[in-house]
């Protein structure tokens, strides 16, 4: 078995977020054979879906596991549960807590249950813009460096937030 770099977005519009986020990220880090290597800041974003719901907080987590991928998967799927995430028909409507496999090494994956690279990874500032913090030089699956990918997306909607420690 060998260790795979694996970036994870995570996002949440319900309850306390940035708290939802932060609890999500030491749950990944308490995965069995996973630690966390990086986090990004966290950031408030407009939502994709229905208007009619609050702003997502986002951030990019890079975590090194030696998991398959779709065990590793589940174990999200898991936190999510945990953090009170139900499953609706909805696409992109409010949600507790999302985590959403961004890349796993350089595998790729496309299945009913695993996209890998993620599959709206190329159009979502709120991914590409923290992932950029924690990766600036990373060379993107097609190819192409991180930085041309966000140079090209739309950043209206994305702010940065402060963390709660330098109020």
């Amino acid at each position: 078995m060998h260790n795979e770099h694996v970036y994870v977005g995570l996002g949440s519009n319900q309850g306390d977020s940035a708290q939802t986020l932060h609890c999500a990220l030491t749950a990944m880090n308490a995965l069995p054979d996973t630690r966390l290597l990086k986090q990004s800041s966290l950031y408030a974003s407009s939502p994709m879906g229905p208007k009619d719901q609050p702003d997502f907080v986002n951030a990019v987590a890079l975590l090194e596991t030696t998991m398959p991928a779709l065990s590793f998967l589940h174990q999200l799927q898991t936190i999510e549960l945990n953090h009170g995430r139900q499953r609706k028909a909805e696409r992109w409507g409010p949600r507790t807590l999302d985590l959403d496999i961004l890349l796993f090494g350089n595998q790729q994956f496309d299945s009913a249950e695993l996209t890998v690279p993620h599959s709206g990874l190329s159009e979502r500032e709120f991914v590409l813009v923290p992932l950029f913090e924690i990766a600036p030089t990373m060379i993107m699956p097609d190819g192409k460096p991180l930085a041309a990918w966000v140079a090209k997306c739309s950043l209206e909607g994305l702010r940065r937030l402060r963390p709660s420690n330098q109020r």
